[in-house]
């Protein structure tokens, strides 16, 4: 006989009885007592109970499946909510109750609770009054604590919590439907699609920021492959994504990232194939661009959408990017800024931050100007560069302290003479250093010269 862990002693393999006719026996009076009266379901599960010891005692898991199966499958029948979720609850934590059952039940339970097919399986059956909510939630709730920590109903676990999380934002908790997705590390899940675990990361990501916790939706994020975004039918996947980055980068202020962030979305297959939508996020793309701080970043992106030519059919954006990328003063408001600032990207987020876009318009042109005026001149009067520059000398003077504090140009400031110089004046031991090593350059030109004519005169 098995020994209490349901191994057989000596470590040799489970015995198994073969139940089959008492099986169908006790199936069949548990049905002739429901059949004669509903209110007989307590004597039934009573019945089916007897049985279910003898066959998991047995290693019957065959009839055993198909006795838990009908357990439950009878509460339901007889829409007793209650019993059927104390039933679920008795046979799953049975002792050396078998995996095969468990996985039976829930799977028979989960059909009650969620919608089945087209790959939304996490999806709450409708319900019409507030009774049949309680009940289904409960049911839910049931079924998750069924599920918690067995390995191989993970992926009932994950669409189990997807179902109760969509559950509390009907209710508009969407701060408990956030924390209740947080509790799964989904990402740790080997039953699951590659697809299922970002759709997962994605709703956790979509209600972290409902609730404005924006920290924590920037490290789910983080939790997501972008190599797999970009296989061919992850598209909808990729455009949720960059959308919710976006609103996250919105929030943070961070023009470059957002530029990249509708890049991405325009890149995409399905976007291209619509001119509506490729059209407003290449907008969105130079929008933020320019409103970018310049960087490798920026001008590397600048330079690959000028190339795209698509480009031409937007004059806005082809007049920004070409002002971005030559080196001439620039007038500032620039050429089609007030339609750019009708554009959604731009007034998405609020009138604050369409405020703050505004101001950051300003600024960009006018650090656009003092790198053009840092590469034609070595030094200029600040009274000049004041004029070039359309802003007063205490303006001009906290600009480019700003810019030199942050490593984008070099200048230096003679207030007594109002000088600004622009290129860094080199030390007597710099320059006899530098005319060391072109010496020395020299040289070894006219050694490698006069090796090679030696050499052609000896083959001669």
């Amino acid at each position: 006989m098995p020994g209490p862990s349901g191994a057989a002693d000596g470590g040799k393999l489970e015995q198994r009885e073969d139940l089959t006719a008492e099986t169908d026996s006790f199936l069949k009076q548990a049905e002739d007592l429901l059949a004669s009266s509903p209110t007989n379901l307590p004597e039934a599960l009573t019945l089916l109970a007897s049985i279910e010891k003898r066959l998991r005692m047995g290693n019957d898991t065959p009839n055993l499946v198909r006795v838990c199966e009908a357990s439950v499958q009878h509460c339901h029948d007889a829409k007793d909510e209650e019993r059927l979720i104390v039933t679920l609850n008795n046979l799953t934590t049975r002792r050396s109750q078998k995996s095969k059952a468990i996985g039976a039940m829930v799977a028979k339970a989960i059909a009650w609770v969620l919608i089945s097919g087209d790959g939304k399986g996490y999806i709450p059956i409708a319900v019409e009054t507030e009774e049949q909510k309680e009940i289904l939630t409960k049911l839910v709730v049931a079924l998750r604590d069924i599920t918690d920590g067995k390995l191989f109903l993970e992926a009932e676990r994950a669409r189990l919590t997807r179902a109760l999380a969509i559950i509390k934002e009907q209710e508009g908790d969407i701060p408990g439907a956030a924390d209740i997705l947080q509790e799964v590390h989904v990402e740790t899940y080997g039953s699951l699609s590659k697809r299922e675990k970002i759709e997962f990361i994605l709703e956790q990501m979509r209600l972290t920021l409902g609730k404005k916790d924006f920290v924590r939706a920037a490290i789910v994020g983080n939790k997501i492959n972008r190599k797999a975004l970009h296989e061919e039918g992850m598209e909808a996947e990729k455009i949720k994504f960059f959308s919710l980055m976006a609103e996250y980068h919105r929030h943070e202020k961070d023009a470059l990232e957002l530029a990249k962030d509708y890049h991405a979305i325009y890149l995409t297959s399905t976007v291209q194939a619509v001119e509506e939508q490729w059209f407003e996020a290449l907008r969105a793309t130079v929008l933020f661009l320019t409103l970018s701080p310049y960087s490798s970043d920026q001008v590397d992106l600048l330079n690959r959408i000028k190339a795209d030519s698509n480009l031409e059919k937007l004059e806005a954006c082809s007049n920004a990017i070409t002002l971005l990328l030559t080196k001439e003063i620039a007038s500032y408001p620039i050429m089609h800024q007030d339609e750019m600032e009708t554009w959604n990207a731009f007034r998405e987020g609020g009138d604050d931050l369409a405020m703050h876009w505004k101001k950051t318009f300003h600024t960009r042109i006018i650090q656009h100007n003092i790198r053009v005026v840092a590469c034609y001149y070595k030094r200029i009067h600040g009274k000049r560069l004041s004029l070039l520059l359309g802003l007063t000398p205490a303006e001009v003077e906290k600009e480019v302290a700003g810019m030199v504090s942050n490593g984008d140009v070099y200048a230096k400031i003679d207030r007594p003479s109002d000088i600004f110089r622009f290129k860094q004046e080199k030390s007597p031991e710099t320059i006899l250093s530098s005319f060391a090593q072109d010496v020395s350059t020299l040289l070894n030109l006219v050694e490698t010269t006069s090796h090679l004519i030696q050499k052609e005169n000896m083959v001669q």
